[in-house]
């Protein structure tokens, strides 16, 4: 099994704050996920939550296609080889966003931690809620010494550079 974590190191399952839920993103989330992603095309293109040169997504993804990709995220989480998780609403009706823990390519980093948050949420301050949260949450519950956070601590230029 590949991990990026040590063998004993419980992951974590939730975080829970005044204002979302997060938890592990699985195929039961395809619904609500794929609401999340449609609705916010053009917000995802212009914030390139994964880089510029990642045109994901695009109106041509399926809610099939979707399917296959939660399936996959959660294949990764079970593996302990990525890990990625569900931003939802308080009461779970609406996905509000995703956070991916992947393994960093370079040596600077251990972990690569990218996010995003639905075209809604923006203009209430959510995107800035969302990674002041995790990244005190990865401070405090995980195990990673050099988290790094593309596009946000470093710009993708300069990330890109590092690789």
């Amino acid at each position: 099994m590949n991990s990026f974590l040590p063998k004993d190191f419980p992951v974590p399952g939730k975080l829970v704050t005044e204002r979302f839920l997060l938890r592990m993103l699985t195929i039961h989330d395809v619904v609500k996920d794929y609401d999340a992603v449609m609705t916010s095309i053009g917000h995802l293109q212009r914030s390139m939550p994964f880089g510029p040169d990642h045109a994901w997504p695009t109106e041509e993804l399926t809610f099939e296609q979707d399917l296959v990709d939660l399936g996959w995220h959660q294949k990764e989480f079970q593996r302990r080889s990525s890990f990625a998780y569900t931003v939802m609403s308080l009461d779970e009706s609406v996905c509000l966003g995703c956070v991916y823990m992947y393994p960093s390519p370079n040596d600077k980093y251990d972990a690569d931690i990218v996010m995003w948050v639905r075209q809604s949420e923006v203009e209430n301050g959510m995107d800035e809620h969302l990674f002041g949260e995790v990244k005190q949450w990865v401070r405090e519950e995980w195990p990673f010494k050099r988290p790094g956070y593309p596009g946000r601590d470093i710009g993708w230029e300069a990330w890109k550079s590092l690789k």
